[in-house]
């Protein structure tokens, strides 16, 4: 078993190596306790014939998680700086491959159709940048992907617009969609 990827030790040695420094545009916030991913990814409820699909991998620490018990990860992430860190730190996961595109942009529905050909259920799993929660989210759920489900982290104020009831001040489009 490799050092995992989502400790505050760890994570600083990989953001130093690299030279990284957050951009605040594409709202980045990588998790640092292995605690929360594996509770992302408990619901998540893989088994070794699922897939995963992940959206934005940052330095690769839920898509760590995901590589142990999915068949196959399918991370997109939109951020070049990231794709020559995500090389290093999941090299030890030959089940995992990262597309670098904007998901929003994506054609997910060919990507599932061609990369999970021989899994019996595909997941989408992310820990989700708050300004771009809302479009992602309406896009999966628009597209009507053949997808079992979602699990995501996201901000508490989005997760109440999720669950919101018909007449309070957090309904709309999105508790609609959901």
């Amino acid at each position: 078993m490799h050092k995992d990827i989502a400790t505050p030790v760890r994570t600083k040695e990989i953001l130093d190596k690299y030279g990284f420094s957050f951009k605040k545009s594409l709202g980045q916030n990588f998790l640092i306790d292995t605690n929360i991913l594996n509770r992302i990814v408990d619901h998540a409820e893989l088994t070794e014939k699922s897939g995963a699909i992940e959206i934005g991998p940052g330095i690769g620490a839920l898509t760590e998680q995901l590589a142990r018990r999915a068949e196959k990860v399918v991370a997109f992430e939109i951020d070049q700086r990231l794709l020559p860190i995500l090389e290093d730190t999941l090299s030890p996961y030959p089940n995992v491959k990262i597309i670098h595109s904007d998901v929003l942009k994506a054609d997910v529905q060919a990507v599932i159709e061609t990369e999970f050909a021989g899994q019996e259920e595909v997941m989408v799993v992310a820990n989700l940048p708050y300004y771009v929660t809302t479009p992602i989210l309406m896009k999966l759920l628009e597209e009507r992907l053949p997808i079992r489900g979602i699990v995501c982290m996201l901000q508490k104020e989005v997760a109440d617009r999720i669950s919101a009831k018909p007449g309070t001040k957090e309904y709309g489009s999105l508790s609609i969609a959901v």
